[in-house]
């Protein structure tokens, strides 16, 4: 799965990567993304691709039932996506990238977990595949865009942390992504592709969503432990 990631890039890099339109703006960096959360979110447009704010967490259109009793949707399966009510019609025509700078997993028992953060190995921006949808509230009447990130099987690399990872798109491969005809063959295809890097963060990351713009919550944690040993003495 992938319940908690960064986003630290700005719209200049986003627009290099993903060959964005529309009017630049101020992204602010987040260490501590959790899901029901505003996230950044690039889908297609005319002329381009545009990055727009949505909620984790993907609702569907046809959902009628308040807003709290929708199943955490914050993570959509690559072996049901295309055929799970939830998500079947994102996958056909509403598809996106989260672009992201790491994600994080968790080792150990219950109440004594580390966490460790994953990043690209060369340290390149992530683009994760997604899906997105936007639903009407039928209590306050308000349009709300929304998104998931897809996730499959672990690579034998990650396998030690997680049983599953999130799927990684090459940049290369995002119009593909968001216009191509079969996007089941690109997400069999994209699997365990991207080199990934890993190292032991700080436990001030375990609360979902605290702290969400401090940066040193993705430190290794000898590094961090060490510099405030420093501080002390």
């Amino acid at each position: 799965m992938c319940g908690r990631f960064t986003q630290s890039l700005s719209w200049a890099q986003l627009r290099q990567l993903a060959d964005l339109v529309g009017q630049p703006r101020n992204l602010r960096p987040r260490f501590n993304i959790a899901p029901t959360t505003q996230i950044e979110v690039i889908r297609a447009a005319p002329g381009g691709a545009e990055l727009i704010p949505m909620r984790w967490g993907l609702i569907p259109s046809w959902w009628r039932k308040p807003l709290r009793e929708l199943p955490s949707n914050f993570n959509a399966r690559i072996e049901t996506a295309a055929e799970k009510p939830m998500f079947r019609a994102a996958f056909a025509s509403r598809r996106c990238i989260i672009p992201a700078t790491g994600f994080y997993e968790w080792t150990g028992k219950a109440g004594q977990k580390t966490p460790h953060y994953f990043s690209a190995a060369d340290g390149a921006p992530l683009a994760l595949a997604g899906l997105w949808e936007s639903w009407r509230d039928p209590e306050s009447g308000e349009n709300i865009l929304s998104a998931t990130i897809i996730v499959g099987p672990a690579s034998a690399w990650m396998q030690p942390y997680h049983d599953r990872m999130p799927i990684m798109l090459e940049w290369t491969e995002a119009v593909r992504w968001l216009h191509g005809s079969d996007p089941a063959s690109l997400l069999q295809e994209a699997q365990g592709k991207i080199a990934l890097q890993e190292w032991i963060v700080s436990k001030g990351v375990n609360a979902a969503g605290a702290n969400d713009g401090d940066s040193t919550l993705i430190e290794p944690a000898q590094t961090l432990f060490a510099s405030m040993d420093k501080a002390v003495s």
